[in-house]
C-alpha cells in the first residue's frame, strides 16, 4: 500500500475532541466533587474556630499564707489570727459565811440586776444575834438619855449653889460612861445587822446567769471544807456588755498590730457573717513558751448571738485594705 494511503487511513481512525472533552481531559469528573468537598471542609474548620466557646477561666490561685505557729497566719489582705470570745466581767458568786442554803432564786439564762437577792442562807442564829444586839443598843440609848438629864439638872443646881462639885463630877462621869456604852451598843447592833445581811447573797453586778452550781439544802462556805459535801459557789454571772476577743499573735507579726486598728471578726458558728471590731490594746507581755503576744479586741456593736468562750477568727485590716 502506498504511504499516502496509510496516512489517510490513520486520519480516518482519529477521534475528534470538542472543547468540553478537552476540559474534561484536563480535569477528570471526580476532581470537581472532591474540590467542593475540600472547600466545605475548609469552611467548616474556619467556622468552628471562630464559633467555638471561650475556654473556662483558670482557677484562682490559692491565698498564700505563712503559718506563725500560734493560730495566726499572714494572708493577702491582712494578718489573720484565731482566738475566743471572753468576758471581762465574770464572777462566781459565793457566800461570805458558812450556812445551809434556804432558797435559790435564779436559773441559768436569767438576767439579774446589781444588788438583787439571788440566794438566801438559813439565818436563824444570825437573826437572834442581831435581835439581841439591837436590844442592847436600845437599853444603852435609854441609859444615855437618863445620864444626860441628870447631868443637865445637876449643872443647873450647881449654878444656883445647891449642888456640890462632887455631885457635878459624878453626873459628868455617869454621862460619859453612858455615852460610851451607847456608842459601843450601836456598833454591835450594826455589826450584827451586817452579819445577818450576809445570809442574803446578792448579785455583784448586772448580768446573765450562765451556771447554777448549788441547790437548796446544801451547805455553802466561803472556803473549801468538808470534802465534796460543801459548796463554795452558788452561780456564775457574766456581764454580756463586757464581751471582747482575745487572740495570740506571733512576736514576728506583732508590729503589724496597733491600738485602734480595724478588725473583721468571724465566729466559727456563723462563718458567712463578719462583725466589725477594733484593737483595744496589746498586752505588754509575751508568752516565752509560745513566742506570742496577747491582743484584746472589742466589738463595735454587740450581737445577742455572740456568747462567751465561742471560737472566733479575726483579720487585722491594713490601711490600704
Amino acid at each position: 500500500m502506498h504511504v499516502n494511503d496509510k496516512t489517510d487511513l490513520l486520519k480516518s481512525l482519529k477521534i475528534e475532541r470538542t472543547a468540553s472533552d478537552e476540559q474534561e481531559a484536563r480535569f477528570p469528573g471526580w476532581v470537581a466533587p472532591a474540590g467542593v468537598g475540600a472547600l466545605a471542609l475548609v469552611v467548616g474548620v474556619a467556622a468552628g474556630w471562630f464559633l467555638k466557646p471561650a475556654p473556662p477561666a483558670p482557677p484562682a490561685p490559692p491565698v498564700e499564707t505563712a503559718q506563725t505557729g500560734s493560730g495566726a497566719s499572714v494572708a493577702r489582705g491582712g494578718l489573720v489570727a484565731s482566738g475566743y470570745v471572753v468576758a471581762r466581767r465574770q464572777a462566781t458568786v459565793a457566800a461570805e459565811v458558812t450556812g445551809r442554803l434556804l432558797e435559790v432564786r435564779i436559773e441559768e439564762g436569767q438576767r439579774v440586776r446589781r444588788g438583787e437577792i439571788i440566794a438566801v442562807l438559813e439565818p436563824t442564829l444570825a437573826r437572834a444575834d442581831s435581835g439581841a444586839a439591837s436590844a442592847r443598843a436600845a437599853a444603852a440609848e435609854a441609859d444615855y438619855a437618863e445620864a444626860q438629864r441628870v447631868l443637865v439638872r445637876t449643872r443647873t443646881l450647881a449654878d444656883q449653889g445647891f449642888a456640890s462639885d462632887a455631885a457635878m463630877t459624878t453626873a459628868q462621869a455617869r454621862h460619859d460612861a453612858a455615852l460610851a456604852q451607847r456608842n459601843a451598843a450601836r456598833s454591835d447592833a450594826q455589826r450584827a445587822s451586817a452579819q445577818l445581811a450576809r445570809y442574803e447573797i446578792r448579785a455583784p453586778f448586772s448580768g446573765v446567769v450562765v451556771n447554777k452550781s448549788a441547790q437548796p439544802g446544801e451547805i455553802i462556805s466561803p472556803v473549801s471544807a468538808g470534802g465534796g459535801f460543801t459548796r463554795t459557789g452558788i452561780c456564775t454571772i457574766v456581764d454580756m456588755s463586757s464581751l471582747e476577743i482575745e487572740v495570740d499573735v506571733s512576736e514576728a507579726y506583732i508590729a503589724r498590730v496597733a491600738e485602734g486598728q480595724r478588725v473583721e471578726a468571724t465566729l466559727d458558728a456563723y462563718p458567712g457573717e463578719t462583725f466589725p471590731a477594733r484593737v483595744i490594746a496589746t498586752i505588754p507581755a509575751a508568752d516565752r513558751s509560745r513566742a506570742t503576744v496577747r491582743v484584746r479586741i472589742g466589738f463595735d456593736q454587740l450581737d445577742p448571738r455572740i456568747l462567751p468562750e465561742m471560737a472566733i477568727s479575726v483579720r487585722f485590716l491594713d490601711e490600704a485594705t
